[in-house]
């Protein structure tokens, strides 16, 4: 039920049809009876700098889900951000502390990680290639990077933001081997497409996906589907693989403690949600 007391979690981002939140969210906070709902916003990228800090100042803002293609934009936005925004250039959670100024931070590297530990794999001394490296790809590399890993290849289209990326990664772990320019997954324990590809049928695949051994952990941050022809691809290889909603699970209970809701685990979100595609 929602009424006047009701708190908005306002979630950011276009195209809302691939938001998967709502179905977690909602249906945890309904089973806790915490009078807040999370409400798919989609903000065009054009509206977004004037957008943003309007919902912030709505007396019953409880806070900011960014996602696709705002991840990068919000941060100019910000007063105050954490050090995983910082290392990655990129913000998916925002709220607004006492005093007004709003304060960012970055969940989705973290949540990756849970992922692939929860799964029986051991990121410490291990290798990964991450495709993409805009708002999720750049959380997702600083993330693995903090929990061990030696060597990261970065690749995107956009050759620059590559570059930035291993820049920071490099000044922030500088015991790590970072390189830039190939999506070659061959030889890696860890493969992650974050990129678009995925979202739309007859997409590309993100990297030959010939050249991954049997042996490597494949992950997808696409949420349109629940396997995408990616993943499945990987599988026909004999790889252990991680769907996207999966990072979206191990994340949520991060994201609650940093809005000041009562918290809980990724199992319990797992049982109560209601996601379809």
């Amino acid at each position: 039920m929602i009424s006047g007391y009701t708190k908005v979690l306002a979630h950011i981002g276009v195209p809302t049809e691939s938001f998967k939140a709502p179905m977690i969210y909602n249906p945890y906070f309904e089973a806790k009876g915490i009078d807040a709902v999370v409400v798919p916003m989609g903000c065009e990228v054009e509206d977004f700098t004037n957008f943003m800090p309007l919902v912030a100042r709505l007396r019953n803002f409880a806070g900011a889900l960014i996602t696709m293609p705002h991840k990068v934009k919000v941060v100019e936005l910000l007063d105050e951000v954490s050090q995983a925004v910082r290392i990655c250039g990129a913000c998916n959670a925002v709220k607004r502390g006492a005093d007004g100024r709003l304060i960012g931070d970055m969940f989705d590297g973290e949540g990756f990680v849970r992922g692939v530990i929860r799964k029986g794999r051991k990121v410490e001394g291990g290798s990964a290639l991450v495709v993409g490296t805009g708002g999720v790809g750049s959380a997702i590399a600083a993330s693995l990077a903090g929990a061990g890993a030696t060597r990261l290849a970065l690749y995107d289209i956009n050759s620059g933001s590559a570059e930035r990326l291993a820049r920071n990664i490099r000044a922030a772990c500088p015991q790590i081997e970072v390189t830039t320019g190939s999506n070659d997954p061959a030889g890696f324990d860890i493969v992650v497409n974050a990129t678009p590809m995925g979202m739309s049928p007859g997409d590309p695949m993100p990297m030959p996906v010939d050249r991954i051994d049997a042996s490597t952990f494949v992950g997808e941050v696409v949420m349109k589907s629940e396997e995408t022809a990616f993943l499945a691809a990987a599988k026909m290889r004999g790889c252990m693989t991680q769907v996207g909603t999966d990072m979206l699970f191990e994340q949520i209970p991060a994201y609650l403690q940093f809005f000041g809701f009562p918290t809980t685990t990724a199992d319990e979100l797992r049982e109560l949600a209601t996601i379809r595609y």
